[in-house]
This record gives structure tokens, sequence and C-alpha cells, in this order.
């Protein structure tokens, strides 16, 4: 027997429309592609910009030592 994985996202479709959640287990498409297509790409762009962010964040992080290192090197050494 194959053991069947409930995701986050059916319990989520489950409780928002049952009919729904039943319609895609029974492998019917949906009517509003063209909004899913959307969701699908809003969220892929979301998450460039969460990378994005991630990368700038440690940029900034080791412009900081940088400039803590430099500072140190001027002013704070014998």
């Amino acid at each position: 027997m194959q053991r069947q994985w409930i995701k986050a996202s059916e319990i989520g479709e489950y409780l928002y429309c049952r009919r729904a959640w039943w319609f895609r287990q029974q492998g019917e498409a949906s009517a509003n592609q063209a909004a899913l297509q959307a969701g699908g790409q809003a969220h892929a762009a979301h998450g460039r910009s969460l990378r994005l962010a991630g990368w700038l964040r440690w940029l900034a992080l080791g412009l900081a030592l940088l400039a803590l290192g430099l500072l140190w090197a001027q002013w704070g050494a014998p």
C-alpha cells in the first residue's frame, strides 16, 4: 500500500472550499487558470525578492565589519 502525504496547502484548500478540494482530487482542472498562473508568478517574484534581501543583508554585514576593521586599523592599533 502506497502512503499518501497530505500537504498543508491541501488542508487549507479543504478548509476554504471542500468542493474545490474534491474536484482537485478527482483531477478536474480549475476554471480560473489565469488567476492561478498569475498567483504562481507573484509567488515566484516574491521568492526572488526575498533571496535578494538575504544577499543584501549579508553584504551590509560584511561592509559594516570591513568599516569597523578599517577604523580599528586607523585609530585603534598602537
